[in-house]
């Protein structure tokens, strides 16, 4: 017997190809959702005071696995219908695109309530670290163990 009812966990995945925010849409498409909270992280050109040229990502093998047990989790304590991120590594310019959360629910505070715990809890747990690369030429490591 097959459920209709679609996995609340979508989308999840590692990339380093840029990411599309129509993807994560279309993978959370759901009549019984009424509230969307999409998040969308990008690289800004400045941090603590200095300018930013660009950044890499590095993920530790276990990052997607790590990430999954993430939206996992955040869909077990939550009420909602469905939850989605992606998360670039490789090199990135000013602009680009570097993580995509989104959950559905019910309601718009469910969503909100459930996005947030998303990005909050991937930033602090999954091992994706960020290399920034500065305008005057140093560089720094950002949430390496």
């Amino acid at each position: 017997m097959t459920s209709s009812t679609p996995p609340v966990v979508r989308l999840v995945d590692l990339r380093e190809t840029p990411l599309e925010v129509e993807e994560v849409l279309a993978s959370l498409d759901d009549d019984a959702a009424g509230g969307l909270t999409l998040f969308v992280g990008r690289v800004r050109d400045h941090d603590g005071g200095k300018g930013v040229v660009g950044l890499d990502y590095s993920a530790h093998p276990t990052a997607l696995a790590r990430l999954r047990q993430v939206c996992e989790q955040v869909a077990a304590d939550h009420d909602v219908q469905g939850v989605a991120a992606l998360h670039r590594t490789g090199s990135l310019a000013i602009g680009d695109v570097a993580v995509v959360v989104a959950t559905v629910a019910s309601h718009r505070g469910q969503a909100f309530a459930a996005s947030r715990d998303l990005i909050d809890t991937l930033k602090s747990e999954v091992p994706i670290w960020k290399h920034q690369r500065f305008t005057d030429g140093q560089d720094e490591w950002v949430g390496t163990p």
